[in-house]
């Protein structure tokens, strides 16, 4: 991947492309009239976002096609402070009346918010920027034509049904999209932006007669071109997932009922990371805005500097990996990107943060605010979350345990609206004893606080691996592309749940 990144002065010294849909020259001189009409109108503080996304996706299941889509969505979205409250609207249609239009409603719409609340919305000081940043990839991955893609999959599902495993259902999907954003604001702001992104999702449900079935389902994720297909290897990677499951299911015991010791692989550590330590640090979440909406919280914002974990917990969200699924350089509100430190050394140390909430804090924003289309506003989000790396080799942890169990892949998941109390299901999973992997282990399943798993890791490896998912948000909903991670991690004295004969 290469990332181009171009700074100026001014939005003029931007030396962009033309765009498909409108030129370029249009969009700006749109996006700098909705500036100066909402000044003149009287708002304290004015913001555009241009945004595009052209997407196209294919599908198999059970070896028929499913079908193939393409979409393409654009417009202008526009945000104002106003009397005290903050307003947004969009449109779709690139006129100078529209365009009126929405900044009219938007002041309309701040104006009726102020009278609700009991302090005005403030935005917090951040440095403008004039930059424009693209990833370039080597293969556009919307220029593969759909029978390439299509014939991806059939390869794939060819390779899995020819294991001799009893697969009775299977599913797999590629989807491509490319999302170009212009962003302004009455503060100087200029940040442009040019991102393909790539995602391979595949689901197989395993069955023996008298073991029952096991569903495998995960997705692979990167804002790159449709090289990395290549590199995923997905048809070699799903066939031994699948054979390694079938053996699970025919050999598999149920997990120990005594205290053990538990290796958790790097995908159950980032869905424990994304659910319990990501979440609740979203400080709109903290502060209630998603009370009736996705729950809330178990931080207030007087825990920063507590301990929630041992010190070999650091956890961090950081949209500037590159080729992440995640990845963005500048958020949508004009903030540059960087890592956020949400767990350090086991203390609550940030949260993430836009520029209201930041505001109400009397802080800077951390650049985490995203919109997943024209038309959503944006708000506080994830990016590519992970646990940072230790020093410990896996061999290493493996010969820490006496009894124990390795969970290296997770079934589901289920937490309280608070983030708090949660149950986690293992679906590849090994019995260990004195450093020795022995048999498969079915459904294991750790059910513990926040605080309970991260005070219970000892020892955390030395490489991260993430996978790709959609995090889902905000009402009217919005999902957005995340990356979730970590290394192996070794927790100790954990008493598993235990299903009815392993299964």
């Amino acid at each position: 991947m290469i990332i181009s990144i171009n700074y100026g002065e001014t939005s003029k010294k931007v030396n962009a492309k033309s765009l498909e849909i409108v030129t370029f020259n249009m969009v700006e001189e749109l996006l700098e009239h909705v500036i100066d009409y909402g000044l003149k109108l009287g708002a304290n503080y004015v913001e555009a976002r241009y945004q595009r996304d052209v997407s196209d996706s294919v599908a198999l299941q059970n070896g028929v096609p499913l079908g193939c889509g393409y979409s393409s969505s654009f417009g202008v979205s526009v945000r104002v402070l106003y009397r005290g409250g903050l307003g947004f609207a969009a449109t779709n249609k690139l006129t100078k009346e529209s365009i009126e239009s929405i900044v009219n409603e938007a002041l309309q719409r701040a104006e009726a918010m102020s009278r609700l609340r009991e302090r005005p919305v403030t935005f917090s000081e951040t440095k403008v920027a004039t930059v424009s940043y693209e990833v370039k990839a080597k293969e556009s991955p919307l220029d593969v034509p759909i029978d390439v893609k299509l014939g991806e999959l059939y390869e794939v599902d060819k390779t899995v049904m020819s294991l001799g495993v009893k697969i009775p259902s299977r599913s797999f999907r590629i989807s491509t999209i490319l999302t170009e954003k212009v962003f302004v604001n009455s503060e100087g702001a200029y940040v442009r932006s040019k991102i393909p992104r790539i995602n391979f999702f595949y689901m197989a449900v395993i069955y023996r007669a008298g073991k029952g079935t096991m569903t495998r389902w995960s997705s692979l994720g990167a804002s790159t071109g449709w090289e990395e297909l290549r590199v995923w290897n997905a048809r070699d990677l799903i066939s031994e997932e699948v054979k390694t499951l079938d053996s699970v299911l025919e050999k598999g015991k149920a997990p120990p009922k005594e205290e053990v010791d538990v290796i958790l692989g790097p995908e159950v550590v980032g869905i424990i990371v994304h659910e319990s330590c990501g979440h609740p640090s979203e400080l709109d979440r903290i502060l209630g805005r998603e009370g009736a909406e996705a729950g809330e919280s178990y931080m207030k914002v007087n825990m920063l500097g507590e301990r929630i974990g041992t010190e070999h917990v650091t956890i961090i969200d950081d949209p500037t990996i590159p080729k992440s699924y995640g990845f963005y350089l500048y958020d949508d509100e004009g903030v540059r990107a960087r890592p956020k430190y949400l767990f350090k050394d086991g203390v609550i140390n940030e949260f993430l943060m836009n520029r209201e909430y930041a505001s109400i804090l009397r802080t800077e924003s951390n650049g985490s605010a995203r919109a997943s289309r024209f038309d959503r506003e944006p708000i506080i989000r994830m990016s590519n979350t992970y646990l940072a790396p230790g020093d410990w080799e896996f061999e290493e942890m493996l010969s820490e345990v006496r009894r124990g169990v390795y969970i290296k892949t997770f079934s589901e998941w289920n937490i309280c609206d608070r983030r708090w109390n949660q149950r986690y299901g293992g679906l590849e999973a090994y019995y260990v004893e004195n450093g020795e992997v022995k048999y498969p282990v079915r459904n294991p399943f750790i059910e513990l606080t926040t605080n309970g798993i991260y005070s219970r890791v000892v020892a955390v490896g030395k490489r991260v691996e993430y996978v790709a998912g959609m995090c889902g948000k905000g009402n009217p909903g919005q999902g957005v592309p995340v990356w979730v991670g970590g290394p192996h991690v070794l927790l100790k004295g954990v008493k598993l749940s235990v299903t009815p004969k392993g299964g």
